[in-house]
């Protein structure tokens, strides 16, 4: 394993043009024996990260320092699109539950992590649309309507709160939903996310790529074919560039941009490098295998 890793690391720091980050040390994280354990956020202070399995049921708790776990939930559908507060001590997750008729629903859930209080932030619904968190307020966009909730204190709304519809990009602004998709409505809109200075519109187009605009739609950028992107900073976006054969992936490698037009690869062809969560100097990566890597860079 030792060899690997030090052969992945120099890999790592040859890759990429216009260097974006400085890779400092690549290791490999010692999760618990679970083979289907994955990443699927990372706190802002980049202290722990959340595991959920490949079905997104469950949630566990992994510090990075003591390496010790705490199990969260096992709730069907937590790990898809679970929020962490910008505090780090508190979570908001979808809970997945079937009526009688055997029709989806999806309630939000949250979570003080210091406590371990929970509590159901929006009833369980077929239109569960988009949801954010906003200091500790909850908010939800539910079948084109907005709701809020404080998790402690009253609830306060300023940021606009993204959600996809149909396949479109939706934006709420001051309770008020509409049809956003700057790059047309023929296209299908996906992973969508606001930045952190709340500035910018962070998107995937299906069969096109990943883009950043303006909150009103104007000035597209482009980041090239980078899926599963998120934010690392206001300027900073990492995600993957995986191929497959039509049955299951057979490459994926991590990759930045910038929208200052800076890019970089930040693995090689010795992993499937996918999912990647980001924050303070650390992103976290799973592989197909069940194993995760955590990358610490610096700008």
């Amino acid at each position: 394993m030792r060899k690997v890793l030090m052969a992945f690391a120099l890999g790592i720091s040859t890759c990429g043009f216009a260097q974006v980050f400085t890779v400092q040390s690549v290791e490999k994280l010692d999760l618990p024996q679970n083979t289907e354990a994955r990443v699927v956020a990372i706190s802002p202070q980049g202290d722990y990260v959340l595991l959920s399995d490949y079905s997104n049921t469950g949630l566990t708790k992994f510090d990075l320092a003591s390496k010790s776990t705490q199990t969260l939930t096992d709730a069907k559908g937590a790990g898809y699109k679970v929020l962490i507060s910008e505090d780090g001590q508190n979570i908001i997750f979808r809970e997945t539950s079937f009526n009688k008729k055997h029709l989806r629903h999806n309630s939000l859930e949250g979570m003080n992590l210091v406590s371990g209080e929970k509590k159901e932030l929006v009833k369980a619904s077929r239109d569960l649309q988009g949801y954010a968190i906003e200091g500790m307020t909850a908010v939800a966009i539910d079948h084109g309507k907005m709701q809020k909730k404080a998790m402690t204190g009253k609830a306060q709304v300023t940021r606009p709160v993204l959600s996809i519809n149909n396949r479109q990009l939706m934006i709420t602004e001051n309770g008020k939903t509409r049809v956003l998709s700057p790059n047309g409505q023929e296209y299908s809109y996906i992973w969508e996310s606001l930045s952190p200075n709340g500035q910018k519109v962070l998107y995937y187009v299906g069969g096109r790529g990943a883009f950043v605009c303006d909150l009103d739609g104007s000035n597209i950028q482009s980041l090239g074919v980078i899926r599963a992107p998120q934010w690392y900073d206001d300027n900073t976006v990492v995600g993957m560039f995986d191929q497959d054969n039509g049955v299951y992936t057979t490459s994926s490698v991590i990759k930045v941009a910038t929208l200052d037009g800076r890019s970089q690869t930040l693995t090689d062809d010795s992993q499937i490098a996918m999912y990647p969560v980001a924050a303070n100097g650390k992103i976290v990566f799973s592989t197909p295998y069940g194993e995760s890597y955590l990358i610490n860079v610096v700008k």
